[in-house]
């Protein structure tokens, strides 16, 4: 069993699925195990899949130690990344409230409410605050000029900003396509299922509070919207696949399969959603019966390549020329180059990116405060 065979088995473990790990266990490399899951933000979860074996399989860790240094490194993250998650909560909250105070419909978007479907909420390695509130782009912009300190740079589907240390992203919009048709039919969708989606109150881990957080039915279509923009961006990684794999592994998307996928086509995201049911599959075991889409292998293992090769968000990328961590004008050419490097693939939006980039970049230049 090769390391990658062996991380992916490991994943599935770490999930919840109960295959024998005795083979998986002697012939693993716990330091690459750890640097694949420091790559792609995975530390805590596969530290819960770690303790796991500690109970279940004492006898064979014996033979293929952790090694202490390793073991308490790793603890050490894992206890960092719960406490990150146990701020971002108490800031999500607190937001949400303050908004809902002040009369603005919001939902938290992706993050916090991903975590709650980990079986360890707080084994999910957070990032910054997405919130989308259900009004007008000069109305958001407003409210956060006497609420916030912005940043210069107003982007057009988002604005930035901190809340107590924490980054916060407050969206006109969820997310947006870099094809220009396919764009206009996806926002037309944000806005026919906003409201439902500021209205789906739940409570977050150990009484800290309450957020709003998107459906499942609507989750499904927009984060697959979010992977495909950010695979063209920057790159996505396996942190982003696993929040994928709980928002799709649940059965009341079966009863909504035939509008789904009609949504999908419409939207112009049908092959992604092929590829990214191939890595599902391949790498996390997700069953046929729970795909929203045909298995698509072809793009699946160009998907998978990319998200092996770049990690999280893209921030390892070995090939490109090291895109991501270039400067701006480089980082231009070089994203051209790999996008081209799509095209057979994903046409429409391959073609499309380096054409909305530009007209994004004076957008951006015209709106800077």
């Amino acid at each position: 069993m090769n390391d990658i065979t062996a991380f992916f088995a490991f994943l599935k473990y770490c999930l919840g699925y109960k295959e024998n790990m005795s083979r998986v266990i002697a012939g693993m490399n716990w330091h690459e195990l750890y640097s694949f899951a420091s790559k792609q933000a995975l530390l805590g979860l596969c530290f819960n899949g770690i303790e796991r074996l500690g109970k279940e399989y004492p006898e064979e860790l014996k033979q293929n130690p952790i090694g202490r240094e390793l073991l308490m490194t790793w603890m050490g993250k894992a206890q960092q990344i719960r406490r990150q998650n146990m701020k971002v909560n108490a800031v999500a909250s607190k937001l949400f409230s303050m908004l809902r105070v002040d009369g603005m419909r919001c939902c938290i978007l992706k993050g916090q409410g991903n975590a709650l479907m980990y079986p360890n909420p707080y084994s999910r390695t957070p990032g910054d605050m997405d919130v989308w509130v259900n009004t007008s782009r000069e109305q958001i912009t407003e409210y956060a000029k006497t609420h916030f300190k912005l940043e210069d740079d107003i982007r057009f589907h988002h604005l930035e900003t901190t809340m107590d240390g924490v980054p916060v992203e407050l969206h006109f919009f969820p997310g947006i396509m870099n094809n220009p048709i396919y764009n206009a039919r996806l926002l037309k969708w944000f806005k026919r299922n906003a409201d439902l989606q500021c209205s789906n109150v739940v409570s977050l881990s150990d009484g800290i509070g309450e957020i709003a957080i998107p459906t499942t039915a609507f989750n499904v279509v927009y984060q697959l919207c979010h992977l495909y923009h950010h695979f063209f961006d920057e790159g996505i990684g396996m942190r982003q696949i696993i929040d994928y794999y709980y928002v799709v592994n649940n059965d009341e998307l079966l009863v909504i399969r035939d509008t789904l996928q009609r949504e999908l086509k419409h939207l112009g995201l049908w092959k992604f959603a092929g590829a990214v049911m191939f890595v599902l599959h391949e790498v996390l075991g997700l069953p046929e019966e729970k795909m929203i889409a045909p298995m698509d292998e072809k793009r699946g293992k160009l998907l998978l390549a990319e998200i092996l090769n770049g990690g999280n968000f893209g921030r390892h990328f070995a090939k490109y020329g090291h895109f991501t961590q270039q400067g701006m004008a480089k980082k231009y050419f070089l994203k051209i180059w790999r996008n081209m490097h799509f095209v057979r693939y994903f046409p429409a939006e391959a073609l499309s990116e380096p054409i909305f980039r530009t007209w994004h970049f004076f957008w951006r230049l015209k709106h800077r405060r």
